[in-house]
């Protein structure tokens, strides 16, 4: 599907304030609200548009340290990889999970209340994981960007 500078201007609000309502939307990038409608419409039935969801700041909720674990698997066993998605997938405190082609195979990005809580997390729930060849840490420190939005 193609954008018409219409489609960029509803998108780009959409992406500045997402629960916008359709009137106000529509106001914001200069079309009607029934012209909205339907470009929204027509958005989703595309596949652009997947859904609305709700933000929610894991850090306001008292979780304070987030760390990004990636790992090289052991693929001797044909089923390393269902098996080690499967079960990473049973920790609670894991948010995200990505596999990726190259040295490293999977990475979990996984958050905890403080350090106490981490060390309990990594011993416990993520060094248990099965077919573990190599796992590298990296903590965050700080995020300079996070953006969903596209150059529309």
């Amino acid at each position: 599907m193609l954008l018409d500078d219409a489609d960029r201007r509803i998108l780009r609000q959409l992406l500045a304030e997402p629960g916008l309502a359709t009137a106000d939307l529509a106001e914001r990038a200069g079309v009607t609200a029934a012209t909205c409608w339907r470009r929204l419409e027509r958005l989703r039935e595309s596949g652009i548009l997947m859904g609305e969801q709700m933000l929610i700041d894991w850090r306001a909720l008292g979780w304070e340290v987030e760390v990004s674990l990636r790992f090289t698997l052991d693929k001797t066993d044909p089923r390393a990889f269902d098996e080690f998605l499967d079960a990473a997938r049973e920790v609670p405190e894991v948010l995200e999970i990505q596999t990726f082609l190259g040295r490293t195979d999977v990475r979990l990005n996984v958050i905890a209340r403080d350090m106490a809580h981490w060390q309990e997390i990594y011993r416990h729930r993520i060094l248990t994981l099965p077919h573990i060849a190599e796992v590298d840490a990296l903590m965050l420190v700080s995020t300079i960007k996070d953006s969903g939005s596209l150059p529309l």
